[in-house]
Parts: C-alpha cells; sequence; structure tokens
C-alpha cells in the first residue's frame, strides 16, 4: 500500500478535473458503486463476507464538496482502486425519502437515518465492519471533505486495521515521518 501513495503524491501529475456524472436525484454516480437495496445490515454482512467494509457516503443535491469529491478524488485511480479492493460502497441521500434499513436491521427513510446517526456535513463517509467483539458496527467516520492525501490516508487507516492501533492523527503523523525520511513532501493541500 506503501508504494500507492509514493505513485500517487510522488509521480502521478495532478489530473484535469472531470465533470462527475450526475443522477436523477440530482447525486454524483460512480460506476463501481454498490447496487444496493438499501438494506445496510445486508450489505454490511456482505461486506464481511468478502473480506471488505461497508462505506456508506452520504451526499446532497447541490453540494459543492460532494462535487469534489467526484470530481476530485474519485478521479484518482489509487483511491478507487483502494475503494473497489476493501470497500462496499452504498451511497445515501442526506434528505433522501426512500426507504432503508440501518445497521440493525430497523426501517427508516434516509433522512431519519442521517439525523439518527448525527450526520451534519455532506459529503459524510462512515466505515462500517466488525468490531473486536465480532460485532457489526461503525468503525470510522470522515465528516466533510477531505482532500486526496487525507481521504487516501482514511481508507488505508481502516483497511490495514490501524483504527484498531492508534488514533488517525498518530497514523497520519508516522505517514508524513516515512515520507520525510524518504525525502518525499506529499501534496496534502
Amino acid at each position: 500500500m506503501f508504494r500507492l501513495f509514493l505513485a500517487f503524491f510522488a509521480l502521478v501529475p495532478a489530473l484535469a478535473l472531470a465533470e462527475p456524472r450526475l443522477g436523477d436525484d440530482g447525486l454524483h454516480k460512480q460506476d463501481w458503486f454498490h447496487q444496493s437495496f438499501l438494506e445496510l445490515n445486508e450489505d454490511a454482512a456482505e461486506a464481511v463476507a468478502e473480506g471488505k467494509f461497508l462505506l456508506v457516503l452520504v451526499e446532497q443535491a447541490g453540494c459543492p464538496y460532494c462535487r469534489e469529491l467526484h470530481a476530485v478524488n474519485f478521479e484518482r485511480p489509487e483511491i478507487v482502486e483502494a475503494m473497489k479492493t476493501h470497500y462496499l460502497t452504498v451511497q445515501l441521500d442526506l434528505w433522501g425519502s426512500r426507504e432503508i434499513t440501518d445497521i440493525k436491521g430497523q426501517p427508516m427513510e434516509e433522512r431519519a437515518w442521517a439525523q439518527a446517526n448525527a450526520v451534519n456535513f455532506t459529503p459524510t463517509t462512515i466505515i462500517y465492519g466488525q468490531n473486536a467483539q465480532g460485532e457489526l458496527g461503525e468503525l470510522f467516520r470522515l465528516p466533510g471533505y477531505l482532500k486526496p492525501f487525507h481521504y487516501l490516508s482514511s481508507l488505508d487507516y481502516v483497511a490495514t486495521g490501524e483504527y484498531q492501533r492508534q488514533p488517525f492523527q498518530r497514523y497520519l503523523q508516522d505517514k508524513f515521518a516515512e515520507f520525510k525520511a524518504k525525502g518525499i513532501d506529499p501534496e496534502v493541500w
């Protein structure tokens, strides 16, 4: 995974911004998003069975930071590859009225789910998986937009299990120290 970071930040030039594809609901779409029946409990179980995590991406129509996530982050092959490899991604609408089933098996509308889960910013990325006791639950949350370096680092933080060993800020400090030792100055802003 470290080689991906090196290639991503040291060798790959900045990509031109692409115009993300909009769906009928006004949300930006990716072909690799999971085609879900919006039963998050079943999606999480499916992800775990595949050795992955469930990543719930909450967005809203007209959100400029959601557009940035799709136009910048999701145009980076390393981010898309990490997401396809380690995550099953389900997109929800912050204000949506579609019925979903939450992780605990309770039916509700998307907007009620967002409120119950204290989603206050878009985009918000919530990663679910099995905790140390083997129960399905939230493992990590990214409230708001993160630039590519931090977003990819977040994905790697969970995929490698580092979220169980150290706080995210410490993980980033270690990553910066590794880069500095190799003479690399990653583009973080």
